[in-house]
């Protein structure tokens, strides 16, 4: 079912009914695979389509000096050069294989089409660092240090990828299963490369991972949601970016001065083509609202609020039932916005009827939490809580 807004202003449009004016007519730059590593000529950096172009060498040259950084940080850390060298001799396999891969080619995959980064996992690795790294710092406030944290994410990495790609499954996935056979089946179900996540999903999967690994370290599950709420939307915020990057969850159409158009190797144009809203040899999309980056730019607004909350917090929960409470409300407007999917049963997309469940439990739990005030605080490693 085609959205009457699209078709609305893709008449208009057409008809000359929109002064062209009015319309940001310039095709966005957007790249589903941002750079490709190339071994043909390992010193190349050249933009071949809608793809950069690097020689393999430049990421060798990368990945040596991280690993030199990271052999003076470790080196530094635990004053032990066998420990420190072991590690950064592991770590310098790889360039080792491109190199051996540049100077031999031979003919696979591989180095006949080379290592591509692609926009959306790129900027998903990009959040979860970012976002990791962050709460590292802002654990210690509520005594725990920071290799916590470190320890935890894959607790909460895992389940709430898996949480995050079971619903989109669940719900999207029948296409795209039906076009895959045998083997192409299993690649599809776990390609999140190709987009295909869905952020309530990955709210409860990584909630369940986050709480079984605080109750085995004995850590307060409630305190570090607190902690890890700021993260989760700086992560939300990068990972709006990558949608953006490859086409997916894109707006309805409008002619403000900041509409954007998707070229034809998108996500956004394929399936507008394949609802027939454009034709298939049109040069971009129509005019949309670029809906990932409103998502984008509230998310990262909000998580400032909330690291600003953080340091002010009243009792244990108060940050994590606040975020259940202003994320939601953001997410229920600008789902108005997005294009991509059709209201369902009374009126409402998915995202929304979900948004309205997760106000309702943050406005209970934030009356209930400040009922029993009790407040993890830092005093050198330990927990101690304070009862008001």
């Amino acid at each position: 079912m085609i959205p009457t807004e699209i078709l609305s202003a893709d008449r208009q449009l057409t008809h000359g009914l929109v002064a062209p004016s009015t319309v940001f007519l310039a095709i966005i730059v957007m790249r589903k695979v941002l750079l490709r590593f190339v071994f043909d000529n390992l010193w190349q950096w050249q933009s071949v389509g809608n793809e950069l172009h690097v020689g393999a060498a430049w990421l060798m040259l990368l990945w040596v000096a991280s690993v030199v950084i990271g052999f003076g940080v470790l080196l530094r850390i635990t004053k032990d050069v066998k420990e420190a060298g072991a590690a950064a001799g592991f770590w310098l396999i790889l360039p080792l294989v491109l190199l051996a891969l540049g100077i031999v080619k031979p003919n696979i995959g591989l180095v006949n089409d080379g290592i591509p980064v692609f926009g959306y996992g790129f900027m998903m690795f990009i959040g979860f660092s970012s976002a990791t790294w962050l709460a590292s710092r802002r654990v210690l406030s509520i005594g725990q240090p920071p290799e916590v944290i470190w320890d935890m994410m894959m607790w909460a990495l895992i389940p709430g990828l898996i949480g995050a790609r079971i619903y989109y499954l669940v719900k999207y996935g029948g296409p795209v299963l039906a076009k895959a056979q045998g083997f192409e089946k299993l690649v599809a179900i776990v390609a999140l490369w190709d987009g295909g996540i869905v952020f309530y999903g990955s709210v409860i999967g990584g909630i369940i991972g986050v709480t079984a690994f605080c109750l085995r370290r004995r850590i307060s599950p409630v305190a570090m949601l607190d902690v890890l709420a700021p993260s989760l939307l700086v992560g939300e915020g990068f990972g709006r970016i990558g949608c953006f990057l490859y086409g997916c969850c894109y707006g309805k159409a409008c002619d403000l001065p900041w509409a954007v158009k998707f070229p034809p190797d998108s996500l956004t144009f394929v399936k507008l083509a394949q609802e027939g809203v454009i034709s298939g040899d049109a040069a971009s999309t129509i005019a949309l609202h670029p809906a990932q980056l409103y998502s984008s730019f509230a998310a990262f607004f909000l998580a400032g609020i909330l690291a600003w909350y953080f340091r002010r917090r009243p009792f244990d929960g108060a940050v994590i039932c606040l975020t259940s409470i202003l994320y939601p409300i953001s997410r229920y407007l600008l789902e108005t916005l997005r294009g991509d999917i059709s209201p369902g049963a009374l009126g409402l997309k998915d995202a929304q009827v979900f948004s309205i469940v997760f106000t309702i439990i943050g406005v209970v739990g934030m009356y209930y939490l400040s009922t029993h005030r009790r407040l993890t605080t830092a005093t050198g490693i330990k927990v101690q809580t304070v009862n008001k």
